[in-house]
């Protein structure tokens, strides 16, 4: 190719490559007929003397195989994939591995076709090799192919072959990488893991989610032990994750991490968080036994008691969790069972203002107080059993004791007399906690309480307005339920206070409606 007709080639795919809009297969056969596939090919692999040729032509390639025209002709040139994803150039390969995504996702279906064609050019071992030794982008590329060849049956079946070992067996290959080859072999793993149960049950059958809890357990590379910690935070969001978690042994190193002094305070937070998220289900408990999770939990317990006050990330990181944990009624049981449950932390610092550095720590400890007292629950699921009730009363009374305000409803008025952060989660622990019977008492017996959710000027961002209806709402729901307070005489005015504020909505600030009105002025002039 000359000098000419690279320079009309560069300008025509530039064109292409920067075309605002999605290509269709017209535009795509309308290129191709000026500049044939072939010699775009060719130029990408001899013409390296032109300066932003490659780059160029590498966007334009991949915006052509996004089109159905562009993704049909593909099967046609297998072996420049496979060569591109052997080449010395990271675009090139990054190009190749997204050219087998399009491939797999433009086969209408033709599963058996995509199967034999990957298997014919040996496409998958290269997909591999790109994850391990490409750059950023070209093993983010690798993953992508990889995981939509595991979105059907004959694809699975060339990631995981019923005869183990091989230059392909993810066990092998990350046992032999180094530390960043080893996490990408893992961040494949979990991927591949969320596409289906099929292929999170073939992972187990592996024993490849082992890989993640040994690479915690054998590294002492703070950087790798985090990477590996995003990869179970993960896990843990997949939705069949926790079935198949639960065969493992990861909430025991889980619980060894977060009682391990030794640990990064970093690390043991992570632990927390995935413990947090892997409890916040209500169907992890179908999968594990009471005493795992009570494990999990008293290993956060530990942490909250023997933290040094000034460690306040750690600290509201354990809250945090804590307030996933009770997201389900499951877990609120839980944390407020036994003689000194843990929510106990919670509700001590949700109330505690020594200072503006517990700032954080009190807001995480309300909306944990919120979470646990049912506020996220559905409605049947909000009032715990016998003895997680009477502690979550218990412990309310005594913080209130202990304190100048002396009783709930003065902790309540409290916080909802902070800023609007504070009074937003507190008005989240207010909505879970006034379906106790004792908690309505409480706040219908302080007024200011009653004149704060029902004014609605108090708030004035949108989710403070929601958040303040809401906790408006759920007040004069249980008022309304009720019998012994909504028949007391003395609660009249408020039930109706109530009742009208919640015809107001949230978003009105005047109960009066003020309509527009046009002002009449002389145009201003430049």
């Amino acid at each position: 190719m000359d000098e000419q007709s690279s320079q009309q080639l560069l300008q025509a795919a530039t064109d292409f490559a920067n075309y605002p809009g999605s290509h269709s297969d017209d535009s795509a056969t309308d290129f191709l007929n000026r500049f044939p596939l072939p010699l775009i090919i060719n130029a990408l692999q001899t013409q390296f003397d032109v300066p932003g040729l490659e780059t160029t032509l590498v966007v334009c390639l991949e915006r052509l195989f996004k089109t159905k025209f562009g993704a049909s002709l593909i099967p046609q040139y297998m072996q420049f994939v496979q060569v591109g994803l052997q080449s010395d150039s990271q675009a090139v390969r990054s190009l190749a591995c997204k050219t087998v995504t399009s491939l797999l996702e433009n086969l209408d279906n033709s599963y058996t076709v995509a199967a034999h064609l990957i298997k014919e050019f040996n496409i998958y071992p290269l997909l591999l090799d790109c994850l391990i030794n490409g750059n950023e982008e070209v093993a983010a590329g690798a993953i992508d192919a990889i995981k939509k060849l595991a979105s059907f049956s004959e694809g699975l079946d060339i990631i995981f072959p019923s005869t183990k070992g091989g230059d392909t067996d993810l066990g092998i290959i990350a046992s032999q990488c180094s530390s960043l080859g080893r996490v990408r072999v893992l961040a494949l793993v979990v991927k591949l893991f969320s596409v289906s149960t099929s292929a999170a049950s073939a992972i187990c059958s592996l024993n490849l989610l082992k890989l993640l809890e040994a690479e915690i357990r054998s590294t002492d590379d703070t950087l790798v032990t985090l990477s590996v910690f995003e990869l179970l935070y993960e896990l843990a969001e997949v939705e069949h994750g926790t079935e198949f978690l639960s065969k493992t042994s990861l909430f025991q190193l889980l619980s060894s991490i977060i009682s391990d002094d030794s640990k990064d305070s970093i690390l043991r937070s992570r632990a927390m968080m995935i413990s947090g998220r892997l409890l916040s289900k209500e169907n992890t408990y179908s999968f594990i036994d009471e005493p795992c999770a009570k494990s999990v939990i008293s290993s956060i317990d530990g942490r909250l008691q023997s933290l040094d006050p000034s460690n306040k990330d750690e600290f509201e990181t354990a809250l945090e969790s804590l307030g996933q944990i009770g997201l389900t009624i499951r877990g609120a049981k839980l944390l407020l069972s036994g003689t000194s449950p843990a929510a106990r932390h919670a509700i001590d610092a949700a109330f505690d203002r020594q200072g503006p550095e517990r700032h954080g720590r009190q807001l995480a400890a309300l909306h944990a107080l919120g979470n646990i007292s049912g506020e996220t629950r559905s409605e049947n699921d909000v009032i715990l059993d016998a003895e997680a009730e009477e502690n979550l009363l218990r412990l309310l009374y005594e913080t209130a004791s202990r304190s100048s305000k002396l009783t709930p409803s003065g902790l309540f008025l409290s916080v909802l007399q902070q800023d609007s952060e504070i009074r937003i989660a507190g008005y989240r622990m207010i909505s879970g906690l006034v379906s106790r019977p004792w908690c309505l008492m409480e706040i219908c017996s302080r007024q200011e309480i009653i004149n704060i959710v029902t004014d609605p000027s108090t708030e004035t961002t949108k989710i403070g307005m929601e958040a303040r209806y809401n906790c408006c709402v759920r007040i004069n729901k249980s008022l309304t339920q009720s019998s012994r307070v909504s028949a007391d005489p003395a609660f009249a005015g408020i039930a109706a206070k109530l009742q009208e504020a919640v015809g107001l909505g949230p978003y009105l600030h005047h109960r009066k409606r003020v309509e527009a009105q046009p002002i009449v002025m002389t145009a201003d002039r430049f």
